[in-house]
């Protein structure tokens, strides 16, 4: 959930308006853990842990530090209300934050401030902002509601400095996240109806061959799985959704 060049890609459109209108209504609710968006709160933890080590392996910095962003920028694209941005701006980073919904961006500018934050929020399409120079671009379960994924993978390797690092997260389209993340989820109503649509996923193999022909190299994926004691944690069981990185090949 979301937590939105080369020549040819930067006047692509990659949202999609009714995925676009969707996030929106959920804007004002976004930050209630209790919310219709507390799925999202329960994964935050378990992406930042990801995310966390995935930056002091490629930075090298000391896993014991408060600040392994410091005097780095980094873009959130699908920012949702900013529940990626601000962990991220806590790690020291210049943080910028794109969504296509400015319901999303109006409510994630006023919880930033309201916490004290300085984090540089825009609607938009990421291919069509000229965005460029991000130490660090994420963007956690937006993939599946794009219009476009090779232009918008383009778009993020676009956004990218030299030497970054990128990490995205996405349901996997099995058997296993049909029925648990489309019919379970949404008709318990875990999650929003209408939210995932099975047929966009991405299976790990398919993102590997968008990051390849953006000149990208994948890193090995790490599942993001569920379990009645655990709940949702890091595993190599890569069936509902995974979290990987990226790097310029």
């Amino acid at each position: 959930m979301s937590n939105a060049t080369s020549a040819h890609t930067m006047g692509q459109k990659t949202i999609r308006a009714d995925e676009a209108a969707h996030f929106g209504k959920l804007a004002a609710d976004w930050w209630n853990p209790k919310g219709s968006s507390a799925m999202l709160h329960k994964l935050n933890p378990v992406r930042l842990g990801f995310i966390r080590e995935a930056i002091d392996s490629h930075f090298g910095t000391d896993s014991r530090g408060v600040k392994p962003l410091a005097g780095k920028r980094a873009l959130d694209v699908g920012c949702g209300a900013g529940l990626l941005c601000e962990p991220l701006a806590r790690l020291g980073a210049e943080v910028s934050g794109v969504d296509a919904a400015f319901e999303n961006i109006a409510a994630a500018q006023a919880h930033a401030a309201g916490s004290g934050l300085m984090i540089d929020y825009q609607c938009g399409d990421v291919g069509q902002l000229g965005l460029a120079g991000f130490d660090l671009v994420t963007s956690m379960e937006v993939i599946e509601h794009v219009a476009d994924k090779a232009s918008f993978v383009a778009a993020l390797e676009a956004a990218l400095a030299d030497g970054g690092l990128m990490i995205l997260s996405t349901p996997n389209r099995t058997t296993q996240s049909r029925l648990l993340l489309v019919e379970g989820a949404e008709a318990l109503g875990m999650v929003p109806r209408g939210t995932h649509h099975w047929d966009d996923f991405i299976t790990p193999i398919e993102l590997h061959d968008l990051l390849d022909a953006a000149g990208l190299k994948m890193g090995n994926p790490m599942g993001i799985a569920w379990g009645p004691s655990r709940g949702l944690h890091l595993s190599d069981n890569l069936a509902l959704n995974y979290i990987v990185t990226a790097t310029r090949a």
